[in-house]
């Protein structure tokens, strides 16, 4: 197989996305020839828009509509100038600004049709996000899984012997308490700074830490402790000191939607010393959640009873987390860097705002990361449009659809969700955001990577599950194919995470089996050793904190893509077929790996090169 890049003409570029309907015209809104700038428009930004519209037609207009949840109203309607002839096609262009931040859709009217809309997302033009997080990795660590040295303890925990499966199995009454713990703790995560540091890591991101009953915490309980068994304030006060001398930020993980039912607000086993909203209507608390028949009927998050759902319009609520003494304040006053928002898409908009209000008058370098699972730049939830990138609000979200693009490419062997979510995200997404998106393979909401690259089957039960081990033809596929997906993730726009112990090689299906304890003396060598070229490749090169991308090749087995500035330009080029290929480029670059200078090379059956030019 050989395959060239470059040498195509416009128009042969452009015919693939010819419309009909009585009228033929061209259009590419990925294209920058015609929009421009890509991606998310600043407010007072001019906007250039191109359109080839057959001979035969007459000239287009311009639609521009603005968003209001599931209504639009007309914001702009111009008459687009014509400006040459290319071949058959007169090419008409249109030049505007957009003063309002939201969402908008933009079209192209003709005399007797529409084209199809397309979204254009206009933020604040005062809009900006750290600096400092750009290029960078983030290290996700789940506390109680981590590291331990002196086993902590509190009234309640089980504590088990490190590397055994968690309990998952329900007891009498059909519950699992996740209440089984390893002993991970801060002290523990600042014992191994050096090793996070090695991955080249600046951003280290903890699961919750507040006090809560469970060993994941998502079920608060008291806002501003640190839970006994991670330790104290001062613990996290000491692990922040000695992670910024290893050039390292750490964020903590907001769960501002749900409380635990065994909390100082709620306290609904009576554990707290304090009246809380189960107890009496008399509560302080009382309002911030919905009874719908005091006091045993109330909403739960997902339908959690342990899990109360917080009103987040509530007054005192809102001030009790955003207020001048609020949770926020309190522990951005111990010098952390940011948060990652819990399931972010129940958070009202104007909650959203304060929180970031809050967060950047204390530093406004901080970063926050809302949690997503779908396209952030086009997000419905509770039947209004979030409002997550017009620049009030988030900096960052986690890429869920990179994740989903990246393992239906290197799993199912074809690259075309891949290359569509690329042009999804650099058409819609804000500049700003783009470079500070958290990019994942794993987390604790999924399998562990390696396990869903590796496997040839699914477990159909928990107990299965528990004793699910990858096969050594398995583990050898799997192996091959994560170094594809790290590769992807490391080098595509945003800030790679990575999710504890999937550098080591750690398996495991859903919770809590992608929770395992770090295994400590047996890492996969193999794998450590990509994860430390990879990352290392990474922070040695700038382009990848804000240069530009450009894909190059997407032929379902074949993906290749290029990170450029001004200064340099690295292409990455991945071949999953059962063949090897060449690639004809039409200047000298030179192979990283082996330092072979050339304009033609060979890339094996599953597998890639790193090509560079400086």
């Amino acid at each position: 197989m050989h395959i060239r890049y470059g040498g195509l003409s416009l128009l042969i570029k452009l015919k693939k996305y010819t419309q009909s309907g009585g009228l033929m015209y061209i259009f590419n809104s990925h294209s920058e020839f015609f929009r421009h700038p890509q991606g998310g428009i600043k407010t007072n930004e001019t906007i250039t828009f191109k359109i080839l519209v057959n001979r035969k037609s007459f000239g287009p207009q311009l639609l521009i509509e603005k968003r209001h949840d599931y209504d639009r109203i007309c914001y702009d309607k111009i008459k687009m100038e014509w400006i040459s002839r290319e071949k058959n096609y007169d090419i008409y262009r249109a030049e505007t600004l957009i003063k309002e931040y939201g969402h908008y859709y933009y079209s192209f009217i003709f005399d007797d049709m529409k084209s199809p809309d397309y979204e254009l997302l206009v933020y604040d033009e005062d809009y900006i996000t750290p600096d400092w997080a750009k290029g960078g990795i983030i290290y996700h660590i789940f506390v109680d899984r981590f590291f331990r040295r002196k086993i902590l303890s509190k009234k309640g925990a089980i504590i088990r012997k490190w590397g055994q499966t968690p309990y998952y199995l329900p007891d009498e009454k059909g519950r699992v308490l996740n209440n089984d713990f390893f002993g991970g703790n801060l002290d523990g995560i600042a014992e191994k700074l050096d090793y996070i540091a090695s991955l080249g890591v600046n951003i280290i991101y903890l699961s919750p830490i507040f006090e809560a009953y469970s060993n994941h915490k998502y079920d608060t309980g008291d806002y501003h402790k640190i839970d006994p068994m991670f330790g104290t304030e001062a613990s996290l006060k000491k692990l922040i000191r000695k992670a910024k001398k290893h050039g390292i930020s750490i964020i903590l993980d907001g769960v501002f939607s749900h409380t635990g039912d065994d909390s100082i607000y709620f306290n609904k086993y009576g554990r707290y010393d304090s009246s809380g909203a189960y107890q009496s209507k008399d509560s302080p608390y009382y309002e911030w959640y919905t009874f719908n028949n005091w006091n045993e009927d109330y909403l739960s998050w997902w339908g959690i009873k342990t899990l109360p759902q917080i009103n987040k319009n509530n007054p005192s609520y809102v001030d009790f987390i955003t207020g001048k003494k609020g949770v926020l304040s309190h522990w951005q006053k111990t010098g952390i860097r940011g948060w990652r928002l819990d399931v972010v898409d129940e958070l009202p908009d104007e909650f959203i705002e304060k929180i970031r209000s809050s967060v950047k008058s204390h530093d406004k370098d901080a970063l926050i990361v809302g949690e997503v699972w779908e396209d952030a730049s086009n997000k419905y939830s509770y039947d209004r449009l979030k409002k997550y990138f017009c620049g009030k609000e988030l900096d960052s979200v986690t890429n869920y659809p990179l994740r989903k693009g990246i393992i239906e490419y290197v799993k199912n062997k074809d690259c075309t969700l891949l290359f569509e979510t690329m042009n999804k995200i650099m058409e819609t997404y804000p500049p700003p955001t783009l470079n500070c998106l958290m990019n994942i393979l794993g987390s604790h909401d999924t399998e562990r990577i390696l396990t869903l690259l590796g496997s040839s089957s699914i477990p159909s039960s928990k107990d299965q599950m528990a004793e699910s081990r990858l096969s050594e033809p398995e583990l050898k596929q799997g192996i091959k194919l994560l170094k594809i997906a790290v590769l992807l993730q490391m080098t595509l726009p945003g800030i790679p995470c990575i999710y504890y112990g999937d550098e080591a090689g750690m398996e495991g299906w859903i919770d809590p089996f992608n929770r395992r304890c770090y295994p400590w003396g047996k890492e996969n060598k193999d794998i450590l050793d990509f994860y430390y070229f990879i990352t290392k490749f990474r922070k040695a090169n700038k382009v990848f904190a804000e240069g530009k991308y450009r894909c190059l090749i997407h032929d379902k087995e074949v993906f290749v893509f290029e990170r450029f500035d001004e200064n340099e330009r690295i292409i990455m080029a991945v071949n999953l077929s059962q063949n090897d290929i060449s690639l004809k480029l039409k200047e000298d670059m030179v192979e990283y790996t082996s330092l072979k200078k050339g304009k033609v090379f060979n890339i094996k059956e599953e597998d890639f090169l790193i090509l560079m030019k400086k």
